[in-house]
């Protein structure tokens, strides 16, 4: 067992390899190995290409080592025709008679059907090897198909005495006032980078006029969502620009403001919004959503449960007064220093 574990740690460690370009596909790396050597490995580079079994076939320079060979997969193989054939299929017909794999598929399309069809087939089938793992890795496909909803991450930074901003800010300044350095500031859109979308309230979109994106880091921008009850910030904000796709939930009519890239969502403001966003968001097939709101909008999906994970700066500087940083009741998984700021990020229990 402690060679399987070998061979599906590999797995996840190709997997990662397309994290932020797999949506709506989970991250998936795959290994075969004959005479204990690997002969091929592949992963799931972007959604519509081949997948991490078709990779790693066809990685294999003598295809009559098949036959002989263990292939290894971090996720159930699939069963289904989508835009690639299925990986089960090919498995069969390449001869491949043993299979690891790491963890079963939640997609109601596959969930046990690829491993079925192995079986039918004829393979040794060898199932939930390194499985917490192989989940952790696709926490958000997930989270996606099991709740229905996205997976959702709270991010702020708090001063060192627990302020989140002055609180004496007016509303028609353009520049943020910046709690973090630098270095954190460009691990954040890394991590923008990572998530199908990005998520403010109404105060921040006036205030800061966020742009929202990735430019600090090589990688997808994530979709924008904002908060706008009474359709209060400025038409010619960022968010507005057209150059990404934009969800604005708002109570006000809009039928005549979608555009391309702006679409208007209407919800109950008057109703606990963190269950009607997610619902809209799990719609639009969003299986993430980092969330970089205000204190309002934090607390709403804190106080509602509504969460998965917290990533909190504390920066290395103080305002003595203003509007205080959400208190959070989760358990600290790690914390670390980036240059001055300390980084610390809980999971919900």
């Amino acid at each position: 067992m402690k060679i399987h574990e070998r061979y599906i740690d590999r797995c996840i460690q190709l997997a990662q390899n397309g994290r932020g370009r797999t949506f709506p596909n989970p991250m998936v790396g795959s290994v075969i190995v004959y005479n204990d050597r690997i002969i091929g490995e592949g992963w799931h580079r972007k959604a519509g290409e081949p997948h991490a079994e078709v990779n790693a076939v066809n990685a294999v320079k003598d295809k009559e080592l098949l036959k002989k060979a263990t292939i290894y997969v971090s996720l159930e193989p699939c069963s289904h025709y989508g835009k690639t054939p299925p990986c089960s299929n090919l498995i069969i017909d390449s001869g491949i008679k043993k299979v690891v794999i790491g963890t079963v598929d939640p997609f109601s399309e596959v969930a046990g059907k690829g491993i079925k069809k192995l079986f039918d087939a004829g393979c040794e089938v060898i199932v939930g090897v390194r499985e917490e793992a192989c989940r952790e890795l696709n926490k958000r496909f997930f989270t996606f198909h099991t709740k229905k909803r996205p997976y959702i991450i709270l991010k702020w930074a708090e001063t060192r005495d627990g302020f989140l901003s002055p609180g004496n800010l007016d509303t028609t300044e353009r520049e943020p006032v910046w709690i973090s350095n630098r270095y954190s500031k460009q691990l954040v859109h890394k991590w923008r980078s990572e998530e199908q979308a990005i998520m403010v309230g109404t105060t921040t979109a006036v205030v800061d006029n966020p742009k929202l994106n990735t430019r600090l880091w090589h990688g997808n921008h994530p979709v924008r969502v904002v908060l706008d009850r009474q359709l209060r910030i400025p038409a010619e904000s960022y968010i507005f620009d057209d150059s990404i796709k934009t969800l604005v939930f708002t109570e006000k009519d809009t039928s005549e403001r979608d555009s391309e890239n702006v679409i208007f969502e209407k919800l109950n403001f008057n109703a606990p919004l963190p269950k009607q966003v997610c619902e809209i968001l799990y719609k639009y097939e969003i299986q993430s959503v980092i969330i970089e709101g205000g204190r309002q909008t934090l607390e709403s999906f804190l106080d509602e449960g509504y969460w998965d994970e917290a990533r909190v700066f504390t920066g290395n500087t103080e305002f003595g007064k203003g509007i205080t940083a959400p208190s959070i009741a989760g358990t600290l998984i790690s914390e670390e220093h980036i240059a001055s700021d300390l980084l610390k990020i809980y999971k919900n229990d």
